[in-house]
């Protein structure tokens, strides 16, 4: 049972020594000069609130690794509605509210949107869009122990989840409420992802926004009431 949630929840991630997190996609500012409404709260594993803090506004694509590092990909309200860290599109946070990395320029385009989230070991993937003549749906690894961003070209616009294990990647486009998704399998050739398979995939509940998490090869799927577990 988990008692004294004070917002409308949007995101549920697990942290080390059996915590979780809960998360709304959105914060307004407490008044006209701030500071920004808390909207992440960490739970112990009785279900206690133990710190509340703000991760920044609209947030579609929220992933946690191993270490308890917060990882966000942000929308276009988020991005263009005053929020310091929001406007950058993507950002690292700890289980403090302090946030530890953002892209410092190191993206091929500035975000509007993120897209989904996934974990590969000690790895970071964040995906998301641009809309400049330029831009497209961009998969960014980050590597936090070192600093190291790459990001390559999505060899599908818009996935709404996503998992990666190596050189192999699953990904999927929900058809909205309806019992079915797209699976797209690619695999990465040097510097290019590249398509191998596509499918429709019947599913035995309907499909709905935010309902893909990558997690280490495994792609969680929520269909209903029900968790499909899809391998890279």
């Amino acid at each position: 049972m988990v008692k004294d949630i004070r917002m409308r929840p949007g995101h549920l991630a697990l942290l080390p020594d059996s915590r979780f997190l809960l998360v709304s996609g959105r914060t307004f500012l407490d008044g006209p000069e701030g500071p920004w409404a808390p909207n992440a709260v960490v739970f112990s594993p009785s279900g206690a609130p133990e710190a509340e803090f703000c991760v920044g506004d609209d947030i579609p694509a929220l992933v946690t690794e191993v270490h308890g590092g917060i990882w966000t990909a942000y929308g276009d309200e988020g991005i263009y509605g005053g929020h310091p860290e929001s406007g950058a599109g993507l950002a690292g946070w700890n289980t403090r509210g302090r946030a530890t990395w953002t892209p410092h320029g190191r993206l091929p385009d500035h975000p509007l949107e993120g897209c989904t989230a996934a974990t590969e070991n000690d790895k970071i993937w964040l995906v998301w869009y641009s809309g400049s003549s330029k831009g497209g749906t961009f998969l960014t690894r980050i590597t936090p122990s070192t600093g190291d961003v790459v990001s390559y070209r999505s060899p599908v616009p818009g996935p709404d989840g996503f998992a990666v294990r190596g050189n192999r990647a699953v990904l999927t486009r929900r058809n909205h409420n309806k019992k079915s998704v797209e699976l797209i399998r690619a695999e990465l050739d040097g510097t290019t992802w590249a398509v191998t398979s596509r499918r429709r995939l019947r599913v035995n509940g309907r499909v709905v926004m935010r309902c893909g998490q990558g997690r280490d090869g495994s792609l969680w799927l929520r269909a209903g009431d029900t968790w499909l577990r899809i391998e890279a």
